[in-house]
């Protein structure tokens, strides 16, 4: 069994962190870690996870992290560099779902998130955890950057275009919209349910942290940079994230089968027949991303539907997969989840 701990678990990726750990067969959590909530049970707090998780918080300083397996980070950006380079040292690996070791560009990354690296040495060593790209560099990894919610999305619908050659990589556009949750648990006014239900608006439209990442994703696959504009837009939803992607086409070739090809044997990647208009309640509460390739009119745009739930294959769910793949289980373990629907 896994020895696991969880820094932040009083957040929503936290607790899905923990719905999903709490079945898996080979994981044992060990610590939770919070300052503000120490001492209370976990269960008190999400009372879904009674009868799951019988494990009071942790405050961090009592929390003997260095004795677990791996560790993962679920924290606001710039927590986790000031303690990933200690549970290295003791031997414990460690999965990041902020961002902070996800940019390689060390200057890229405190211009956008607005603070000094602490240890900008591991972001070179930290492998970035996108399975479908990354798998066997994930195979050999001690730290592990999560991916964003927008990025799996967008990243995934766009890559076997452009591995395949077939969009001109200068001009792609990612329209991407999000549920509420994407933006966290603590208390703000845009994400009131008075502010954002029966409501739907763009947001970051001058340029939103998600980008350098997703570009930096994208050229890694084309070996150039890219020409992105992406859009996010805050939905009425709690969970899901639905992107609608855009290029245009500059070379002829069956869009489906590429899709399918790209994807055959990825266990949380559904390519969708000919046709099809994935929806975001089909993927909820599951590891699952599925798509859509269309050519609408058979013109020179080819449009692609990715869509997510943004706690799990864009959160903690894509934590857990690459948390399988670094001990060499079974990639689907504990992730075997049918959606829930309605």
């Amino acid at each position: 069994m896994l020895k696991i701990g969880i820094v932040g678990g009083t957040g929503y990726t936290g607790v899905e962190l923990l719905r999903l750990l709490a079945a898996h067969p080979q994981a044992e959590l060990r610590v939770i870690t919070s300052r503000a909530d120490a001492g209370s049970k976990v269960s008190q707090m999400f009372p879904s996870l009674r009868g799951y998780v019988d494990l009071e918080f942790t405050h961090p300083d009592q929390a003997h992290l260095d004795q677990c397996d791996v560790v993962f980070f679920a924290t606001p950006n710039g927590i986790a560099m000031q303690q990933t380079r200690e549970l290295l040292d003791a031997g414990v690996k460690v999965i990041d779902l902020a961002a902070d070791f996800r940019i390689k560009d060390i200057a890229v990354w405190e211009k956008w998130y607005g603070m000094t690296h602490a240890c900008p040495d591991l972001v070179a060593e930290a492998v970035y955890g996108l399975p479908e790209v990354n798998r066997d560099k994930i195979k050999q990894a001690r730290l592990v950057a999560n991916p964003g919610c927008y990025p799996t999305a967008v990243q995934l619908g766009f890559i076997p275009l452009l591995e395949a050659g077939v969009v001109e990589e200068g001009s792609l556009i990612a329209d991407s919209k999000s549920g509420v949750s994407g933006a966290g648990r603590k208390a703000e006014v845009h994400a009131l349910f008075a502010e954002a239900g029966d409501n739907f608006k763009a947001y970051g439209v001058a340029g939103h942290r998600h980008l350098p990442e997703i570009k930096q994703g994208l050229a890694n696959v084309t070996g150039n940079p890219v020409g992105l504009t992406f859009v996010p837009h805050l939905t009425p939803l709690i969970r899901g994230i639905h992107a609608t992607l855009y290029g245009r086409i500059k070379k002829d070739i069956d869009l489906q089968a590429l899709f399918e090809q790209r994807y055959a044997g990825e266990p949380f990647v559904d390519v969708l027949p000919a046709g099809s208009m994935p929806e975001t309640r089909s993927v909820r509460g599951a590891n699952m991303c599925r798509i859509a390739v269309h050519r609408p009119q058979g013109g020179d745009t080819v449009v692609v539907l990715s869509v997510i739930d943004n706690l799990v294959k864009g959160a903690a769910g894509q934590a857990v997969q690459n948390m399988n793949i670094m001990f060499g289980l079974p990639e689907s373990a504990g992730l075997q989840i049918v959606p829930l629907l309605p």
